[in-house]
């Protein structure tokens, strides 16, 4: 919540701070002398277990202190922290038959309380993420582990249920930080969701939590924006320790995107802001301040118009609606589909995003190799309504509206609460109603569409419309775990709780014979070849229509350096190397 300055004393009744002592507290600029480092996270963290973590904002704030074996890069390499070096062929460490990989451990690693790091502490996180009792929300990387055994204290071996090409995924990236054994084992059940340590974490990674405050303030130009606080301190057994560039790392949490930007491209308030979800134009004006600049970096996710293969408005003998037993009297249509995929201007919509976003063709475009060079995108509404000819789609009754037997082209079009989606609905709309379909809008908040509630009928899962937007991507640079959403054992439906992660629910037995061949390749180009064939198979049969290429947008202070994002772990994953220029 933001106020202004004339507000400040009704920070009092929150027991925060008076007024005066705002003022005095307020984060002054920072100068090259500076050995603290201040971060603003607009959505606030609310637990530092990063496999309890609802967001990425909690993965991100756990990352500061948590380490894991590997990582990626922002290319795809793997990266080692915790690993002495990385698994290989050639090493022997990737088993031949890929059903194994070995993980070699740096030695004298200890934990922020004195503690060894072992490779018990290894088998201890997987049992943790796994037991169904803790609830975790990493265990979707895991579900090809058999099992992890210790070796020694020092080497650790992944066995998988079957081949896996995908052996680096597990304890790697952001799902796979490691927790301590000696710290969590009591927790190990259903008390997990409340247990002390979610909130005073003990890592081995450069910064250790000092204190975390539920409420605190921070003062930005005119306005006070009610935060937490969570206050690091070098972590004094790091093996690197003497390196890191801060004495103190300070984040709060609060306030919303604008404000954010503010504090950090305006006032330069804070070194680092996160996810700064504001207009282009907004963030240049910011900039031209030159306290603070915007890093840019693109990741996997892309902004997608995805459409129900099934009807929404009828139901089964139980109730089920968007069953798979009958499909959409108008979306099943592939000729009709790819009318609609010829109607969407995506340069109109990639200028919303402004130089964060870039109309794409394709669904699987991270990493880059991913980015196949088989397909095109074009706006032509003629050939759209050719389309719509074929297809028996005329306007019989001169409405303006196409019918086909009886039913009316009426698409429904739901997306969450969000600026530039409600101008993106705008301007489909706009195209669809030029070429004879006439679309009726609908927008949810985005705590209720993104729910995994079964009981909640308008989340993205349940899909009770015709067209819905929202932007996804792959987690990782494997791409298996996110490509296997159009599968057909993967639809979401009542029998599953709703639980399936193929919203549309699209069903293709070529594409799950792509999706099966990829899970037994070893050969990386092979299958390389083998996703590329199914974002092909997708993007031709205008199954979903990927619209905009998201670029990840932070704000960092001129004088912050050794930034160095990675789309596939949190942005402090290498904040041990930060630095503030001299």
């Amino acid at each position: 919540m933001t106020t202004s300055r004339k507000s400040m004393r009704t920070a009092q009744r929150f027991g925060i701070l008076t007024a005066f002592m705002l003022l005095a507290a307020a984060p002054q600029p920072a100068n090259s002398g500076d050995r603290s480092l201040k971060l603003l996270f607009w959505q606030s963290p609310s637990i530092l277990n990063p496999h309890l973590a609802p967001d990425v904002k909690d993965q991100t704030a756990s990352r500061i202190v948590y380490e894991l074996l590997a990582s990626f890069d922002a290319e795809g390499p793997l990266v080692p922290f915790l690993a002495a070096e990385i698994p290989s062929l050639t090493n022997g460490q990737v088993a031949a038959d890929g059903r194994s990989v070995t993980w070699k451990i740096k030695p004298n690693v200890k934990w922020s309380d004195g503690v060894p790091f072992t490779a018990k502490d290894v088998v201890f996180s997987y049992s943790y993420i796994t037991n169904p009792d803790v609830g975790s929300s990493s265990v979707g990387t895991y579900k090809s582990v058999d099992k992890v055994d210790a070796l020694d204290d020092l080497t650790v071996k992944v066995t998988f249920k079957d081949v896996d090409p995908a052996w680096a995924l597990p304890f790697v990236g952001i799902q796979g930080m490691i927790l301590p054994e000696h710290i969590f084992a009591p927790y190990h059940n259903n008390t997990a969701v409340n247990a002390r340590p979610n909130l005073v974490p003990v890592g081995t990674g450069p910064y250790r939590l000092k204190e975390f405050r539920t409420e605190d303030v921070l003062l930005i130009g005119e306005d006070v924006v009610n935060t937490v606080k969570i206050n690091y301190e070098p972590n004094p057994e790091y093996r690197d320790r003497a390196h890191l560039g801060f004495d103190e790392v300070t984040l709060q949490g609060g306030g919303d995107a604008k404000t954010a930007a503010k504090a950090v491209l305006g006032e330069g308030v804070v070194d680092y802001a996160w996810n700064l979800q504001v207009d282009d134009a907004e963030l240049r004006e910011l900039e031209a301040k030159q306290i603070g600049r915007v890093a840019l970096y693109w990741s996997s996710y892309v902004e997608r118009l995805m459409l129900n293969i099934t009807d929404p408005n009828r139901e089964t003998s139980d109730g089920e609606r968007a069953s798979v037993q009958f499909p959409n009297p108008i979306l099943a249509d592939d000729k009709l589909r790819l009318a609609l995929a010829k109607a969407v201007d995506r340069k109109k919509i990639a200028a919303l995003y402004g130089r964060t976003g870039r109309p794409t063709a394709n669904l699987l475009v991270g990493p880059v190799l991913y980015n196949s060079p088989n397909t095109t995108w074009e706006f032509d509404l003629e050939r759209a309504r050719a389309l719509l000819d074929e297809a028996g789609w005329r306007d019989t009754n001169g409405d303006g509206i196409r019918d086909k037997d009886g039913v009316s082209l009426t698409l429904l079009f739901q997306t969450t609460v969000n600026p530039v989606r409600q101008k993106t609905q705008a301007i489909i709309g706009a195209e669809l109603a030029a070429i004879g379909i006439k679309v009726e809008q609908k927008q949810i908040d985005s705590s209720v569409f993104f729910s995994a509630s079964p009981d909640n009928l308008n989340t993205s899962q349940h899909f009770y419309a015709d067209l819905e937007e929202f932007a996804s991507g792959n987690k990782s640079p494997d791409p298996g775990s996110y490509m296997v959403k159009w599968t057909c054992a993967e639809a979401a439906q009542k029998n599953n709780n709703w639980s399936g992660l193929n919203e549309s629910r699209y069903c293709n037995a070529k594409y799950d014979a792509l999706f099966h061949a990829s899970e037994a390749e070893i050969d990386p180009e092979k299958r390389l070849g083998l996703f590329v064939a199914m974002n092909d198979l997708l993007v031709a049969e205008a199954a979903v229509i990927p619209i905009v290429d998201w670029a990840n947008v932070a704000g960092l202070r001129n004088d912050i350096v050794r930034f160095d994002p990675t789309p596939w772990d949190s942005e402090t994953w290498n904040i041990a190397t930060w630095r503030r220029k001299q």
